[in-house]
């Protein structure tokens, strides 16, 4: 029978070379993770910010969204920035790609048609539900952000009268109560201000905030009639002018030799 090696005491065991190393990576891990944890909204964060910027329009559709330069910015992991463009991807706002990374989308010209064909339905339905329903509180909310609206382009704020104009929309939505309505609305616009900015639309904000005061008055009236013909025509007039049929050009006009 062989015996039992004999423990080593605590003054004759040999360190583990690599203990060092292994405690330092352990330690660094642990505060990596606990920064993280104290952020849980990073991601969320992170997303907030990226669509905030397309929104606004300062974010050009096709720019690089390079994973390390957003992780520095924000002070978070790759992994986290990585779970916000994958977030960004399934609401349309973002490519990923395995060659060349994320991107800011490039909506198409059919995928355009198709978002305001999707918000024509859901918006004619939400005022159509909304006329009526609306309490004095929530009129007097609605005036004051056309107040905003107003405020915004006098002093030619492009940033703010963007967001306040888009957000018009949303805050329709919220009235209803129906928080799922409002954040699929919320997407929505945030596709069409990639499309506004791929197909350059000619749709002035002073027509978007005229427009909206139209849609606010037939509300207070209660004329669900008027009320939905002229959201129909706001966004039939928004999408008119979007550039989705540019003109072929005539290469004889286009390619004159130089002399």
């Amino acid at each position: 029978m062989i015996s039992p090696e004999p423990a080593m005491s605590p003054s004759t065991r040999k360190p583990h070379a690599a203990a060092p190393a292994v405690a330092s990576a352990s330690a660094s891990t642990r505060r990596q993770r606990s920064v993280e944890a104290a952020r849980p909204d990073s991601t969320r964060q992170i997303v907030e910010s990226i669509t905030a910027a397309i929104v606004e329009r300062r974010l050009m559709p096709g720019t690089k969204l390079a994973e390390q330069k957003i992780a520095d910015i924000f002070k978070v992991s790759r992994t986290l920035v990585r779970q916000a463009l994958n977030q960004l991807s399934r609401h349309h706002l973002v490519t990923l790609e395995a060659a060349r990374g994320a991107r800011v989308a490039t909506p198409s010209v059919e995928e355009a048609r198709q978002v305001f064909e999707v918000r024509n339905m859901l918006e004619a339905a939400m005022i159509r539900r909304l006329c009526g329903r609306l309490t004095a509180t929530q009129l007097g909310e609605l005036r004051a952000h056309l107040r905003d609206e107003k405020a915004a382009l006098a002093r030619t704020d492009i940033t703010g009268r963007t967001r306040l104009l888009a957000d018009f929309h949303i805050v329709l939505a919220r009235m209803l109560g129906n928080d799922a309505l409002a954040q699929m609305l919320g997407e929505l616009l945030s596709r069409c201000s990639l499309i506004a900015l791929m197909y350059q639309s000619a749709h002035s904000a002073e027509h978007s905030f005229e427009e909206h005061v139209a849609i606010v008055d037939a509300l207070e009236r209660g004329d669900a009639r008027a009320a939905v013909k002229l959201m129909e025509d706001h966004l039939h007039n928004v999408e008119r002018n979007l550039q989705l049929d540019p003109r072929v050009p005539d290469l004889r006009q286009v390619l004159r030799p130089v002399n």
